[in-house]
């Protein structure tokens, strides 16, 4: 949510919000042992997000020079939901904490100085 809030980057920021109120309520379920519907929606909501980031960092970027990103992100999702699938709340806060870092790592190199000189998100 910082990396979208500090680059302005409203609708990722919004997406950002309503997918850590779903990691949160999901958290709750796991601890409370409950197979509820919150447990079963964080899955969609960080498939939302995946794509609020590729639109924000551009899909050139996000397929080509970001590709390494884009896996991290997607093998971090992959943990996430297993941990859920398993109601296992310890390795999903695990699972989340490297989600939340390999997605705001996307962001802040996609947005970076260090892309090349005219090159914009796509």
């Amino acid at each position: 949510m910082d990396a979208a809030r500090r680059l302005g980057a409203r609708p990722l920021l919004d997406q950002a919000i309503r997918t850590d109120r779903a990691a949160a309520e999901c958290w709750t379920a796991l601890l409370a042992g409950c197979g509820t519907a919150a447990r079963r929606d964080l899955g969609p909501q960080l498939r939302r997000l995946s794509e609020a980031t590729s639109m924000q960092v551009g899909s050139r970027w996000w397929f080509a020079e970001g590709a390494g990103h884009r896996r991290r992100v997607a093998g971090a999702q992959e943990n996430l939901e297993e941990a859920i699938a398993e109601g296992d709340g310890q390795e999903f806060a695990l699972a989340f904490v490297g989600y939340d870092h390999a997605m705001a790592s996307a962001v802040v190199c996609a947005n970076s100085p260090s892309r090349k000189v005219g090159e914009r998100p796509a």
